[in-house]
């Protein structure tokens, strides 16, 4: 961006841009960094992630340019994507604490002035306020005017234009400037955003995904946490119905928005659930099923690069996930198992899952293959000894070879 100053600009301090700036009708989303400011020399790393997760989210425009400006990144919209889709997608990034769509003018007061009516003006044709407020941040300390004369010079602009009345504490606009060296950049607010870490800065992870309500949560955890992960479902079919199958998609594919792609592994279980049943001691079953789980996820995430498997689990809440059985459960696994949820009540798991839209599909009917030939009384505290001699009765790696063997791949992709 070229910039003049000319001699009594340098006296007075402002900035203009020369009239040949092409910022003056474009716009910007403009998001600010959550924990990535905290990053110190590794901050660069965090940012690069977030570019690439910017341009995947966008994958099917062209975006414009890309540049980090102290603790914000700011990207150049094309002309086709609405404020509404873009707004959509950048909801979707995890790493942002909030975003902006904003308009970039010259670093001129009556241009600033002219654009915030015209922004407002928009936003009261899309929603009713009758108050509002202008929050001004001067980032480039050359501009003439201070933080507060751009909130006072704009405010009584906007207000006698649209005959709105100011209220500083609880507004029903807010109009955000934001002048920075190139230009200043006025939106309609400021738009929360995911948070967290931008995926794939953390590894990678494959989650168990039941089909319930608690899965998709822990998945959600991880992917704020930065962690890229995988699905892999147990089903029970042709046994049960489809449902479970189902539903695995559905969540998986709504799951993949956060991060662009995912790959959804269904593993056919009733083969191995048939001989545990016929073999093993009936309160031990449960154990039983979840450890051969364990083992085919094992080889499952060796084959797609996942360094740890994930789960839904949460202490106490039904039979499998006593303290005991956790223990047990996980020996079987030859990666280290992380469980996100393990301190959560079911309530706060609920209402997790209604904030991201999964709670709807979890609960639709369906037949779990974990539910499948479930004793009326199933051990709550297993024994490792006991469980090993039971298992002694059963060819371990050949179930877990077959189950995987006919697992069938599903590749999903944001956007489509």
């Amino acid at each position: 961006m070229k910039q003049t100053i000319t001699s009594g600009e340098a006296d007075s301090g402002e900035v203009r841009l020369t009239k040949r700036s092409p910022t003056t009708e474009r716009r910007f989303l403009i998001g600010r960094y959550h924990e990535i400011v905290l990053k110190g020399r590794n901050r660069w790393r965090f940012i690069e992630q977030l570019k690439q997760n910017l341009r995947a989210a966008f994958s099917d425009y062209r975006l414009g340019s890309i540049r980090s400006q102290g603790p914000r990144l700011i990207v150049s919209l094309p002309a086709e994507i609405s404020d509404e889709v873009a707004a959509e997608r950048a909801g979707l990034i995890f790493g942002l604490q909030n975003f902006s769509i904003s308009h970039a003018v010259a670093l001129e007061i009556e241009t600033i002035k002219r654009r915030a009516v015209m922004i407002a003006a928009g936003a009261l044709a899309k929603a009713h306020a009758a108050s509002f407020r202008v929050s001004a941040r001067r980032a480039e300390k050359r501009f003439a005017l201070n933080s507060m004369e751009i909130d006072r010079l704009v405010g009584a602009e906007v207000g006698l234009a649209l005959g709105l009345k100011v209220d500083l504490e609880n507004p029903g606009l807010t109009i955000s400037i934001e002048i920075l060296p190139d230009a200043a950049y006025v939106s309609a607010g400021k738009i929360a955003g995911a948070g967290g870490l931008p995926v794939g800065i953390s590894g990678r992870g494959l989650v168990l995904l039941s089909g319930g309500i608690d899965s998709p949560v822990a998945a959600h955890r991880m992917m704020r946490r930065g962690m890229r992960v995988d699905f892999v479902h147990f089903h029970s079919y042709p046994l049960v119905s489809s449902a479970s199958r189902e539903k695995a998609n559905e969540l998986a594919a709504h799951l993949t928005r956060y991060e662009g792609r995912s790959r959804l592994m269904l593993v056919p279980f009733a083969s191995a659930q048939r001989e545990i049943v016929a073999r093993a001691p009936r309160p031990l079953r449960v154990v039983l099923y979840r450890r051969t789980m364990m083992r085919i996820a094992s080889l499952l995430a060796g084959n797609v690069g996942s360094q740890v498997l994930v789960t839904g689990e949460s202490l106490g809440q039904v039979a499998s996930q006593t303290l005991d059985n956790m223990m047990v459960i996980e020996r079987a696994a030859s990666r280290p198992v992380l469980r996100p949820l393990i301190a959560l009540d079911k309530n706060e798991i609920v209402n997790e899952a209604r904030r991201l839209g999964t709670f709807e599909t979890s609960i639709l009917p369906d037949q779990d293959c974990c539910s499948l030939f479930v004793p009326a009384h199933p051990e709550t505290h297993a024994r490792l000894e006991d469980v090993a001699a039971a298992e002694a009765m059963l060819d371990i790696e050949r179930l877990a070879g077959d189950a995987v063997k006919s697992t069938e791949i599903v590749d999903n992709s944001f956007p489509l």
